[in-house]
């Protein structure tokens, strides 16, 4: 009887240290799963889906703070092509003005106003001028906020017998704002200024 007993007291201690284990791993499996489901999910809001041409392209979303140089360069890149691309046309001058204004702060409304009142504009027109922007670089600081930068490019003004090419470098400040489609990259040019606007060379036109 108390062999019996024993037996049935050690099967007992068998099945139950048994179902610990059963119950044990079962948990474990269950926090294993949560884990790798939550870092799925995780894995899946950084995915973006860009479609292009009839194609959905994977892409990856990252922090501002990884892109700020990069966006910060094309920032101040549009301002520029928009500020100083000219047709003499002026509803495109007026267009391009506009969108630039909206990336900048009133140090370059002032600029334009000046221009403005001094007759460059109309002289755009009336002289069937065309002017372009080649930017050669922008270089960023971005140790410091708001980020200083400085922009070098080459304008050429484009007459009906010459292209007249001018060296210019600027530079400003860029301080952070709201995204909109105003201002896609979320930064406001501040205290921008010209350093250097000299002609380099007259080229004649054929």
């Amino acid at each position: 009887m108390f062999t019996k007993m024993k037996n049935i007291d050690s099967a007992f201690r068998y099945v139950r240290g048994f179902t610990m284990l059963v119950i044990i791993g079962c948990v474990l499996i269950c926090c294993f799963t949560v884990y790798k489901s939550f870092e799925s999910v995780s894995q899946t809001r950084d995915k973006v889906y860009i479609l292009a041409n009839g194609k959905a392209l994977e892409a990856y979303s990252s922090d501002r703070k990884d892109n700020v140089p990069v966006e910060a360069r094309d920032h101040v890149r549009t301002f520029h092509k928009l500020f100083f691309t000219l047709d003499p046309d002026d509803k495109v001058i007026k267009t391009n003005i506009t969108k630039a204004l909206y990336m900048a702060d009133e140090s370059a409304k002032r600029i334009y106003d000046d221009l403005k009142e001094n007759g460059f504009y109309s002289g755009i027109i009336s002289g069937n001028i065309s002017q372009t922007i080649q930017i050669d670089s922008v270089a960023i600081d971005i140790k410091e906020y708001p980020y200083r930068f400085s922009c070098y490019a080459k304008q050429n003004i484009i007459r009906t017998t010459s292209i007249s090419k001018r060296n210019l470098i600027t530079r400003g400040s860029l301080r952070n704002v709201s995204r909109s489609d105003n201002n896609p990259h979320g930064f406001l040019i501040e205290r921008w200024e010209t350093i250097e606007n000299g002609d380099i060379g007259v080229e004649n036109r054929k």
